[in-house]
């Protein structure tokens, strides 16, 4: 029976949880995650986790923060005043706004808080720093 290599375009059924239990995000109700094994698409130890499976097989995996999203970087945490942001905006926690770099480049930011008028912003992956569970079946290789 054929298993997967490296450069093999493979689909696969998931499921990520947190080790607690939360899923996180599913392919349930949608078709197959389809990628690329090896070609950077994929987190890394999601792509390792592929690797010698065959048509049909089933695999758990927990991967640390390393294998996964990094680490969380405290350097991408900052605290800025209320007065920084558009007047009349309204803030709150969890809200994802863009911050321009001065390079044109366009970034992702999270309020992580809000305590009177500072207000913590977070660019890091969401998932940076997370332990990730995935249940996974195989099911083409081409």
């Amino acid at each position: 029976m054929r298993k997967v290599e490296k450069g093999d375009q493979v689909q696969v059924h998931y499921t990520g949880t947190f080790p607690e239990g939360e899923m996180f995000d599913s392919s349930e109700g949608r078709g197959p995650l389809s990628f690329e094994v090896g070609s950077g698409q994929m987190i890394p130890g999601f792509d390792a986790a592929v690797l010698g499976m065959a048509v049909g097989e089933k695999k758990k995996f927990t991967l640390p923060p390393e294998e996964a999203y990094g680490p969380h970087n405290p350097e991408l945490v900052a605290v800025y005043e209320k007065s920084l942001f558009p007047e009349g905006m309204e803030l709150e926690e969890g809200m994802i706004l863009e911050s321009r770099m001065e390079d044109g480049t366009v970034i992702p930011i999270r309020i992580a808080g809000i305590d009177g008028e500072d207000v913590t912003v977070d660019a890091n992956f969401p998932m940076a720093g997370k332990t990730l569970v995935f249940d996974i079946e195989l099911v083409a290789i081409s």
